[in-house]
This record gives C-alpha cells, sequence and structure tokens, in this order.
C-alpha cells in the first residue's frame, strides 16, 4: 500500500478473543502488523504474535502513543447490554480515538456498528443512543471511514444460532415469537472480515449494509434448523409483546439469554439486510454451519446421513 517493503499497521480497538476478532486475526494476520487493545490478552493474539497493549478503550484519555504509525484502525469494541454509563464511558473513549485519529493522519477507520433498529431503540436504549454517537462523530471527523453495519453474524461459538441449536437439540421445542414472518439474511463471521478488509482498501467514506446471501424468514431459518438436528419443527408461540415482556423478566433474573431489545429487533423486520457485493468469492450460505453444528450436538452415531 506504501510501498512494497511496508507492512500496513492495523490497530485492533476491542481484542482478538470474541467471535470477530478471532477472524479479524485470521484475515489480517497474515500480512498486516496488529496492535491490539483491551483489557485481557487472548490466546488467539498470544499464539499470532500479536502487539497487546493492556487498556480499556473507555478509559485511555491519551490514544497517540498507540496510534504510532498505524495505518488503519479497526473499531469492534462494545457492549451486549450494561448500564447507561457503560455505554457512555465507552463512546467517549471512542470519540476520542477518533479525535486522536484525525490528528495522527490516519489513512482508514472501520466501526463495526449495527443495523437500523425501531424508533423506540434507536432514541431510547443507551446501547443504541452511545453507538450511533460514536458513528456521528466518525462521520463528522473528516477521516476517511466505513461504518460497517452487519445483520445476524454465525460462526463457531457465536451467540445466536449456536445457542438456538443448542436449545432445540436439547428440549426439542423452541420459542416462536409472532408469526415468523419476519426477515434475517445471516451472514458468516468471516464473510465480515473479509469485508472488513475489502473496506480497508477503500477511500469513499460510506456506510455499509451487510448482509448475507439468502434472506431468510424466521420461521423458515428455524425450520431449517430442526430438520439438521432431525427433529420435527415444534414450537411454543408467544405474541411478541409476550416476548419482550418474558425477556424482560430473564434480565431482572441476570440471565444474558435474551434481551428485551433484541426480541423487538427481531420482529421489526429490519434485520434482513442486502448482501454485500464486491468480494472475490462468494459469501457462505448458512446451511453447512447448521450441518456441522447440528453433527456436533448429535453426537458421534449422527454419522455422515443427514441433511445437506
Amino acid at each position: 500500500m506504501n510501498g512494497a517493503a511496508h507492512r500496513p499497521r492495523l490497530l485492533l480497538v476491542g481484542g482478538g478473543g470474541g467471535l470477530v476478532g478471532r477472524a479479524v486475526l485470521a484475515e489480517f494476520g497474515s500480512d498486516w502488523t496488529i496492535r491490539s487493545v483491551h483489557r485481557h490478552v487472548t490466546a488467539h493474539e498470544q499464539e499470532r504474535g500479536i502487539e497487546w497493549i493492556a487498556a480499556d478503550a473507555g478509559q485511555v484519555s491519551d490514544w497517540r502513543s498507540v496510534l504510532r504509525e498505524v495505518d488503519v484502525v479497526l473499531n469492534l469494541a462494545w457492549y451486549r447490554a450494561g448500564r447507561a454509563r457503560r455505554f457512555r464511558d465507552l463512546a467517549d473513549g471512542l470519540e476520542r480515538l477518533i479525535g486522536a485519529a484525525r490528528e495522527a493522519e490516519v489513512r482508514r477507520f472501520l466501526q463495526v456498528s449495527v443495523p437500523p433498529a425501531t424508533a423506540s431503540i434507536e432514541t431510547s436504549l443507551p446501547y443504541m443512543t452511545e453507538k450511533r454517537r460514536v458513528d456521528a462523530a466518525l462521520q463528522r471527523s473528516r477521516l476517511s471511514y466505513s461504518i460497517v453495519r452487519p445483520t445476524m453474524l454465525f460462526g463457531p461459538g457465536d451467540k445466536l444460532l449456536t445457542v438456538m441449536l443448542r436449545t432445540m437439540a436439547r428440549y426439542h421445542r423452541f420459542p416462536m415469537f409472532g408469526d415468523g414472518e419476519y426477515h434475517l439474511s445471516p451472514i458468516a463471521v468471516t464473510d465480515l472480515a473479509r469485508i472488513l478488509r475489502a473496506e480497508a482498501d477503500q477511500d469513499e467514506s460510506r456506510i455499509v449494509l451487510a448482509g448475507g446471501p439468502v434472506r431468510w424468514a424466521y420461521r423458515a431459518l428455524t425450520d431449517e434448523m430442526f430438520a439438521r438436528l432431525g427433529l420435527p419443527a415444534r414450537y411454543v408461540r408467544l405474541s411478541p409483546r409476550g416476548a419482550v415482556r418474558l425477556a424482560r423478566i430473564l434480565e431482572t433474573l441476570g440471565s444474558s439469554l435474551l434481551y428485551a431489545y433484541e426480541v423487538e429487533w427481531l420482529v421489526s423486520d429490519l434485520l434482513g439486510l442486502p448482501p454485500y457485493e464486491g468480494l472475490d468469492r462468494p459469501l457462505e450460505p448458512v446451511e453447512p454451519f447448521l450441518t456441522l453444528e447440528s453433527r456436533r450436538l448429535r453426537g458421534p452415531r449422527a454419522g455422515l446421513s443427514g441433511y445437506f
């Protein structure tokens, strides 16, 4: 990018131990130098010789030394839930990072964000309002940026499809919110990493909606998941409002299985995003992942027979 001898340097904010972080390390690690900022080093980072800086992104007051020789900043840092102060502090730290990146003349800033949501989520939920504050700060910054908004991610150890399959395999039933005719476009976490790599080489500042190759009706997707497990599709039916109430009760009891805003978002029919275009090979469909995870859950007796 800046000469054959130069290995571009990526500042990864949010660490390499999570679902997306592991995929990013695999995608960028062969020919980029990666500096990773988060609180605890992970085995994945140690194995790949990543330069680790022990810090909480929300508490870094001066990013200048962290940004030394950095070409591209990639922010993955965010929380799934928590008190408003938690999101506010992290957003403050990320705004400081954006300002420092502008002063350091960083070539490109990549922000992993979230898709559009309902008006109530967008305007009243700290998870979202603080995320949008960071997005807006980046848009105002005069940096070259991509704000990437992926829909439902899948990959080994994910917190959604894998958990759904495990629930179906254990109880042979699954909750269905409303009629299930709202949509999702599942996208592989490895494809998100490829998208981020492609966006790192762009010059145009833009917001990117990133869905997978197929727009599924939720009920069709869950039917497919039951089939991959070799089970009939059986549902415990809840109204969308009843499901939100149930999720709030679970939150009150300390559960992280499902949050009320996630139910509202799911049934809003806003998550069936169009596929990202322009990669060097097609996006990965979800069916092979469902087959492999289902075989793992069904155990060795499943053999190589199945539904793929």
